[in-house]
């Protein structure tokens, strides 16, 4: 199969995008300009990676030559190239945001560079077909997330920042460990021959014992029962910008990660490892969904839920048939939009209000009913009312578990929604309904609302729920992506064939 210059570029293009920015160091104006266009063009080239890739089903990029398993190769299937595509969105999203929520003295630190760089790691994690150089994105992933974090030095950002960069490098330590495993029973570190060889092994103990380590790892930085604690405690801290992409984006990537690799190599034992993330799911459902119902500060209540919607995304590979997959990549996509949206209204709540406590907030929908129609969308989306985006995901994960006879799984999934719904009408009553507590002229905020600066906050949420009515009032379209994804993810001769050129 011929090298494909195209899976390198959503990798390339945004490193060199963030080494111009950095030459740019203190011209903040020049950043911004540098920034916006920067994530225009970075949509355009993730979206040429998408329909390059459904015209040949997957691209291969083999570094300096060298064919697999000799060198480092990169891999665009459907699956990848759609993470890639809404990686794109949501950097454009958060661009635009930005050059309003984020003042002078943050930009100093380099937070739109550390940004881009944050992409390159995003991006080369769900390309590469190489699991050390998949350690390698997560660490760049890493590394510029936690400057992210801290920037600014507020005391709130080192105390989250010193959980979540501790638990990340937990997760660092597992993973390298399940490397060297992989590596030692195998001879390789190139996945289609890894998922090749690992067949005909019948040392399971040692294969099982990798899988378990890749588990952890992954469910790490997925936010997974009981690994999630750190993400509550750490995503409310930074501006606002920086907690919306963290939340759509990163433990996405744990979450692709894990369908990855569960559905590539470590299939000889479904029966076992499969059980085991069914369990966890759950378990992931419904701590994520208790702690959002017993807080009281908008942030940390859509912090819990990035928890308890994750649960869906792996009980759909838990259920490991083609209409749970769907299912679960469905939600991944409904999710990552609905997600980073809310964050970024809260956000618009902060900048109106300057509290995300909700006892300190009230009559937002009598002032600004506008405000009330930007939240009402997503949040019912993320709640799964019919006919939004979040119905169908669930709807079809649902359908999966029943058809599974995992009637119990289902109810669970049935409760979980319904107690979303609770926690999104907690923030509406809260927030929107009952009466302001502090007496402000109503005049004064409508006018802050349409303020020309505001406007690249109402902007990027506008756009996110364009794509979300989209995908609503035309689910087959997504439906039908998520069931060729799934479709080549479990049947994995497709992607061992093509990468390996046999």
């Amino acid at each position: 199969m011929p090298t494909n210059i195209l899976p390198i570029l959503p990798i390339i293009f945004p490193l060199i995008a963030a080494i111009v920015m950095l030459s740019l160091w203190r011209h903040y104006r020049m950043q911004r300009t540098v920034n916006v266009i920067s994530s225009i063009i970075n949509l355009g080239v993730a979206i040429t990676l998408f329909a390059e890739t459904l015209k040949f089903d997957l691209l291969v990029f083999y570094s300096g030559g060298w064919v697999a398993p000799f060198g480092i190769t990169l891999v665009s299937d459907t699956l990848s190239s759609v993470m890639v595509l809404i990686s794109a969105v949501i950097l454009f999203v958060i661009s635009i945001y930005s050059l309003s929520s984020i003042d002078e003295r943050r930009q100093s630190f380099g937070y739109f560079p550390l940004i881009y760089f944050m992409i390159v790691g995003i991006n080369g994690a769900f390309l590469t077909g190489d699991i050390f150089n998949l350690y390698v994105w997560f660490e760049v992933m890493l590394i510029s997330s936690f400057v992210l974090l801290v920037l600014g030095g507020e005391k709130r950002q080192i105390e989250g920042a010193l959980k979540y960069v501790t638990l990340n490098l937990i997760a660092s330590i597992f993973f390298l460990t399940g490397v060297g495993i992989m590596y030692g029973i195998t001879g390789s570190l190139n996945m289609a021959e890894i998922a090749l060889k690992i067949r005909v092994l019948e040392d399971y103990n040692l294969i099982s014992m990798a899988a378990m380590f890749f588990l952890v790892s992954f469910g790490i930085k997925a936010a997974v029962f009981p690994l999630f604690f750190w993400l509550p405690a750490s995503y409310h801290t930074p501006p606002i910008a920086v907690s919306a992409i963290f939340a759509g984006l990163l433990t996405k990537v744990g979450v692709y990660c894990i369908i990855r690799f569960f559905t590539l190599i470590f299939v000889t034992d479904v029966g076992h490892t499969h059980t085991i993330i069914l369990v966890i799911a759950v378990l992931t459902m419904v701590t994520g969904v208790l702690g959002a119902a017993s807080q009281f500060d908008f942030r940390r209540v859509l912090s819990f839920h990035i928890v308890s919607q994750i649960g869906y995304m792996i009980l759909g590979l838990a259920l490991f048939t083609p209409l749970a997959i769907t299912g679960a990549i469905f939600y991944i996509i409904h999710h990552i939009i609905v997600k980073t949206n809310l964050f970024l209204v809260s956000g618009i709540v902060y900048k109106l209000r300057g509290s995300y406590n909700l006892k300190k907030l009230g009559g937002l929908y009598n002032t600004i009913p506008f405000l009330g129609f930007l939240f009402l969308i997503p949040a019912l989306s993320l709640a799964g009312i019919p006919p939004l985006s979040g119905f169908w995901a669930k709807f079809t994960v649902v359908k999966a578990s029943i058809d599974k006879s995992e009637i119990f799984v289902a109810v669970i999934a049935l409760l979980v929604g319904l107690m979303t719904l609770y926690s999104m009408i907690k923030i509406w009553n809260e927030a929107f309904w009952k009466p302001q507590p502090d007496v402000e002229d109503e005049s004064k905020l409508q006018k802050l609302v349409f303020d020309s600066k505001n406007i690249k906050l109402i902007f990027p949420v506008l756009f996110l729920i364009a794509i979300t009515l989209y995908i609503s009032f035309n689910p087959g379209v997504v439906y039908d992506l998520s069931l060729k994804s799934a479709t080549e993810l479990l049947d994995p001769e497709i992607y061992i064939s093509k990468v390996l050129n046999r």
